[in-house]
């Protein structure tokens, strides 16, 4: 393994690059069918398959220099390459490269649903970078998999794009995610019916290069426990406790127990990461929750542009269930379905335990979105009556529209004496729209007490109001991937023409900075009014 500082040269060319030659998935049972495609798949948790790559005039879409960079160790010159380009696509694989698919099960929409899948996507491999950090390497939409079912194993640009996108803008904004690191696009087609109203129409696929340091799932576990491999089960949870949870000894009886609380808590913190960014998933599936608590799987997600605790990011999502304010509650529930996953391992005493962290859950998330919150306000501890305060502020949100983003960017940009100035109020206007809440006094009155009680302690007002501005500046983005935003840039890339593309993935880098030229498009100014019908769906 190379250990940090060593070979420090950024590569330019791809036949330098390669593959652990012993990735560590080997060390799991992977079934051998090279290819074929089965309904059912037993006592294994990979299938060797073969990617199926894109052919016909390769374009690159777009790269994250970041993932290259500081993940990858390659320059931003190998992207000029011809050779770079048949990489994401699936048609050059490096040395080292060993392609898998992943096998696991799932509840969707709170039924369990048995046996899923990588139906388009491949592990290429592992790759150790010059920090001394494994990361898996996969494609999506490189063809289909053992676990394709009816379907081509293909992606649609679109879907890759907003993949792409949102997943490097929720690592800069501090969102525990996936990483993407590159796209391309050809000119073959696929049939896509995007709204499911039997109106199929002919789009462009796509291949997106996406990295994790592991792909494993609730359902991951959830397949083997529900299928009774109980030995596979048992292996692969030592597997993750040794490569992802090293704090945990394989000796400690109590391990499973405590990978499961380990989990939980990660996961909990994730949502309320979410919550205060206005993140809705869409399609809060077993089969979408990360064992490493991370966001995967971006498919029908959406920010939510002015506040309200009903946004629904998935036009699919016919009876709300994935809206913005069930998250927490379902993401519980998901993780009670891994607890079930788990609870073969336990012995009678460890399963009581286990339904004693269960019980905790609820409080635990509460709490980490009620600290959430109060960062966002410039709060630094939670008090008496605090709880009460952010409810009202987004009750008061709802009720006027105002945006969930703008508006508690703009309260950091003014001072509490300076949001009841009329002139000062006219030039936020997210905030202007929030003050015309006949409760908007009232609780301004409630946050500048609140704000005074926690100035005592600093040595001076000023210094105080300077540090709490400083705080909510850091938590508070000027830019979020809205849907309109993103609908913009591909509908030019479904064109050829990849530049918005480009230009937004460059100013989500830096979400939490103005920007003139993201200023002058009106990132931060309020949505135009046809963004606030637009639909996402789960077809891609």
């Amino acid at each position: 393994m190379k250990m940090e500082g060593e070979n420090t040269k950024l590569l330019k060319n791809l036949t330098e690059w390669r593959f652990s030659q012993y990735p560590k998935y080997i060390l799991l049972p992977i079934d051998e069918n090279h290819d074929e495609v089965l309904a059912n798949i037993k006592n294994v948790v990979f299938s060797e398959v073969t990617p199926r790559p894109l052919e016909r005039n390769l374009r690159l879409v777009c790269v994250s220099e970041d993932v290259l960079n500081n993940i990858l160790d390659m320059d931003i010159e190998i992207t000029t390459r011809e050779e770079f380009v048949e990489f994401v696509a699936g048609k050059k694989l490096p040395y080292g490269a060993l392609p898998v698919a992943h096998r696991y099960g799932g509840h969707q929409y709170g039924l369990w649903v048995g046996q899923l899948g990588d139906g388009r996507a491949n592990i290429l491999g592992e790759y150790v970078n010059r920090a001394g950090q494994r990361w898996q390497i996969q494609l999506k939409g490189s063809g289909q998999t053992p676990y394709s079912r009816v379907y081509d194993g293909r992606a649609a640009l679109r879907s890759c794009i907003r993949e792409m996108v949102a997943s490097e803008a929720c690592h800069h904004l501090g969102i525990p995610t996936i990483r993407s690191a590159a796209l391309v696009v050809s000119d073959e087609t696929i049939v896509r019916d995007m709204y499911y109203t039997n109106t199929p129409r002919r789009e462009k696929a796509a291949v997106l290069m996406r990295l994790s340091p592991s792909w494993f799932r609730f359902g991951s576990m959830e397949i083997l426990s529900r299928m009774g491999e109980l030995p596979t089960l048992k292996q692969l949870a030592d597997f993750v406790i040794k490569e992802y949870y090293p704090d945990i000894q394989l000796t400690d009886e109590n391990r499973f127990i405590r990978l499961f609380s380990e989990i939980a808590h990660k996961t909990l913190d994730l949502v309320a990461k979410w919550q205060g960014l206005g993140f809705t998933h869409g399609l809060l599936n077993t089969d979408n929750m990360s064992l490493l608590g991370l966001t995967m799987d971006y498919g029908p997600f959406g920010f939510v542009d002015s506040y309200d605790g009903g946004f629904v990011a998935n036009s699919s999502d016919g009876e709300a269930r994935y809206s913005l304010s069930k998250q927490p509650d379902v993401v519980v529930w998901n993780v009670g379905q891994l607890a079930n996953a788990i609870k073969p391992l336990l012995s009678p005493s460890q399963q009581v335990h286990m339904s004693h962290i269960l019980k905790t859950l609820d409080t635990y998330c509460k709490n980490k979105i009620l600290e959430t919150f109060l960062m966002k306000v410039g709060l630094r501890e939670e008090r008496w009556g605090d709880e009460q305060l952010i409810e009202k502020l987004l009750d008061m949100m709802q009720q006027t529209g105002a945006d969930f983003t703008v508006t508690f960017r703009q309260l950091a940009e003014l001072e509490p004496n300076e949001m009841v100035n009329e002139v000062k109020l006219k030039e936020k206007w997210s905030l202007k729209r929030l003050s015309s809440h006949a409760s908007w006094g009232c609780w301004l009155d409630q946050y500048r007490e609140r704000l005074e009680k926690e100035a005592v302690d600093a040595s001076s007002v000023g210094m105080f109001e300077d540090e709490r501005r400083r705080r909510m500046l850091s938590v508070n983005p000027v830019y979020i991937p809205r849907n309109w935003m993103l609908h913009e840039a591909i509908f030019d890339a479904e064109r050829d023409d990849f530049a918005k593309v480009r230009f937004l993935m460059d100013v989500l880098k830096n979400p939490y900075e103005v920007q003139p030229e993201a200023e002058a498009l009106g990132f931060s100014a309020q949505p135009p009014q046809w963004a606030y019908a637009l639909k996402i769906s789960c077809s891609s």
